[in-house]
């Protein structure tokens, strides 16, 4: 077990990093992680009534479209956790004022790469679960019987131009900026859509009513679930980098912009602040690949089992902490190498911690107090109890 520790922040505004260790997934580990963010005033659900895990604060409320956005380009560890996404979807639907909106699981593998050669799938043969029959499919499927929940693999409309609702556009497809960003290279693309239950969502702008014909923004959450590991160019793959599964590739290469290419200059922070944010994001680190240079494509045998679920309202300050106090110990320990490529405190021109600093800059120059300051970063530890 690694030595993780709770600490305070020498410095504001703060960011908490909140950790759990022993999970596996299928247990009851996501509940503790949210009475760990309740003990600290972060309550999962949005309701009048105050009380343990709820209060008008809260993240989510009874007839919000929550997005569960997961990683399916890859299968065994390089995708997310299975059992992770039904502990996290199922937390959703028993919303204490009774659920009434809906749940979507979803992701963009580009229509490329990865496992299959032809991007995402949520029915993969090998899974990251204990049971690894268990695919993302089977896991919401599984839990239909609880409330409005489905899945949408965004591959399927990826190489769809459209225009947003309020364009009279009703298709569903990507929506293409007409300019990239000066600094970053992102020509930022974002998926809208017609949900299994009819919501039509735009990840820009929110849930469209087409009788008022506006969007509602704060219907909208994103419950961002990466997965922990290597990566062969950007060193690490985390909860920024994540957001490479949310616009389409191929379009915005089309026009001369790989979105991919811009993850060095800081384009993932370009494309969070020009769509929209997670609401909080929840670290699949139960099984990591900590070998520099091999990910994203993890098999079980490439995969270490940290055991650790970890999640932040700031998606910088957990790549920051999961990376210095995961994966790097990790990678001295088992392989016995240099951890240089995931040292977020390494600001060579082009790491890791070069782009999460500039993507952490175009979040901040947007009104996103988000930090890669270890002394603003706050840690919360608990046991599985």
């Amino acid at each position: 077990m690694l030595p993780l520790k709770s600490k305070a922040a020498v410095k504001s505004p703060a960011s908490t990093v909140y950790a759990v260790e022993g999970a596996n997934g299928n247990d009851g580990a996501f509940n503790t992680l949210l009475e760990l963010m309740d003990a600290s005033g972060l309550k999962f659900y949005k309701t009048r009534a105050k009380g343990l895990l709820q209060g008008p604060t809260g993240l989510i409320a009874r007839d919000d479209v929550v997005l569960v956005k997961v990683n399916s380009q890859w299968d065994e560890c390089g995708m997310t956790n299975t059992d992770l996404v039904k502990a996290i979807v199922a937390a959703v639907l028993a919303h204490p004022d009774g659920f009434v909106g809906e749940v979507v699981v979803a992701d963009n593998g580009q229509a490329q790469y990865g496992s299959t050669s032809h991007g995402g799938s949520f029915e993969y043969e090998v899974n990251n679960a204990e049971d690894r029959s268990q695919s993302t499919q089977k896991a919401v499927d599984s839990l239909g019987a609880l409330g409005r929940v489905s899945t949408y693999l965004w591959d399927e409309i990826t190489e769809k131009l459209v225009g947003d609702y309020s364009e009279g556009d009703a298709d569903d497809g990507y929506v293409v900026a007409e300019r990239a960003d000066p600094l970053t290279g992102m020509l930022t693309s974002y998926p809208k859509f017609r949900t299994l239950h009819g919501s039509l969502v735009s990840f820009k702008r929110g849930v469209w009513d087409p009788a008022a014909k506006k969007y509602d923004a704060g219907r909208l959450k994103v419950i961002s679930i990466p997965v922990l590991k290597s990566h062969f160019i950007y060193g690490v793959t985390g909860a920024v980098k994540h957001y490479m599964g949310v616009p389409s590739d191929k379009l915005s290469a089309a026009r001369g912009h790989r979105p991919h290419a811009s993850v060095g200059k800081g384009g993932m922070g370009t494309l969070m602040a020009e769509t929209c944010v997670p609401t909080l994001s929840v670290l699949d680190a139960i099984r990591v690949n900590a070998k520099p240079g091999t990910g994203p494509k993890t098999p079980f045998d490439g995969a270490t089992e940290a055991n650790i679920i970890a999640a932040s309202t700031d998606p910088v300050a957990l790549d920051y902490w999961a990376s210095k106090n995961i994966l790097c110990p990790i990678a001295k320990s088992k392989y016995g190498v240099d951890a240089t490529l995931f040292d977020p405190d390494n600001k060579t021109k082009g790491s890791f911690g070069d782009w999460l600093k500039l993507a952490c800059a175009e979040l901040n120059e947007a009104g996103h107090p988000y930090t890669f300051d270890e002394d603003r970063i706050a840690v919360k530890i608990a046991g599985k109890p």
